[in-house]
């Protein structure tokens, strides 16, 4: 009977013990961290000019929300806008580049002398060029995005081995039928990896175009707070672009998930 009698209360155990296992570990360290924080800022009384306080941002969030989400959706439009046209010039030139000795020879080192230009240094003369609007601050995103897809996709097409491809034609495969049924597949691992680190170049990009001439958008929101030495505010419009990356990345990578699902495909010994 006690053994009857204490089955509910071992079957909550194992529920709660199974629901925070389901929490990643990452989210108990951002709490570690969060409230190490707020407990060091409150026993150093740390100047919140300096360093606000977790609680403080939070509040920050609340009480001006009505001007930080209205500039997170224009910085995420950027990034997102940025990524795509990114994605429509980056993977035809790549696929122009593996099929074309003369492409490779003559243009793939031209995009690689291309990445050492600072794109800060150029970003005047895009704003000169195409105005103070949404193009400029585009640009700038393709500018910095496109590259990891150029170099990702065309090392992934590539990595189609001879005889795959010498056995896809003795079987009458097209040329378009190797390049989808053989080439494509194969590279697409390397273009996604490619494409997820674009997306942390796409945020970087658009907060640079921001910081050199916007008058919308988190980067020129942080502008703003720091010329009124509004730090917590700084802080608040920080964790946004941290947030917009993060989520970002997330969509690619489950979008990847649907795309390649045998990459992910988990067996008895593991993750394939």
């Amino acid at each position: 009977m006690a053994i009857i009698a204490d089955t509910p209360a071992v079957t909550r155990v194992s529920l709660v013990n199974r629901l925070i296992g389901m929490i990643p570990p990452a989210f108990w360290a951002m709490l570690i961290l969060l409230v190490f924080w707020e407990v060091a800022v409150s026993v150093l009384k740390v100047p919140s000019y300096i360093l606000p306080a977790p609680t403080a941002i939070m509040a920050e969030f609340g009480a001006y929300w009505h001007r930080l989400l209205p500039n997170a959706a224009m910085t995420a439009s950027e990034v997102v806008i940025g990524f795509a046209f990114a994605v429509v010039i980056g993977v035809p030139l790549a696929i122009l580049i593996t099929y074309s000795s003369l492409m490779e020879r003559s243009v793939y080192p031209l995009i690689v002398a291309s990445q050492t230009v600072p794109k800060v240094a150029i970003a005047p003369l895009l704003l000169t060029w195409f105005g103070y609007g949404l193009a400029p601050k585009i640009v700038i995103v393709v500018l910095l995005a496109f590259f990891p897809i150029v170099i990702n996709s065309v090392m992934g097409l590539k990595s189609a081995s001879r005889e795959m491809i010498h056995l896809a034609r003795s079987m009458g495969a097209s040329g378009w039928q190797t390049f989808w049924k053989f080439r494509l597949p194969h590279a697409l691992p390397n273009m996604f990896a490619g494409f997820k680190l674009a997306t942390v170049l796409c945020v970087i990009g658009a907060i640079v175009a921001e910081f050199i001439g916007a008058d919308k958008g988190l980067g020129y929101l942080i502008l703003v707070s720091a010329s009124n030495f509004n730090t917590t505010r700084q802080f608040a419009a920080i964790i946004l672009i941290t947030v917009i990356g993060i989520v970002f990345f997330m969509v690619i990578e489950r979008l990847e998930r649907v795309v390649i699902p045998w990459r992910h495909r988990t067996v008895p010994g593991g993750e394939l």
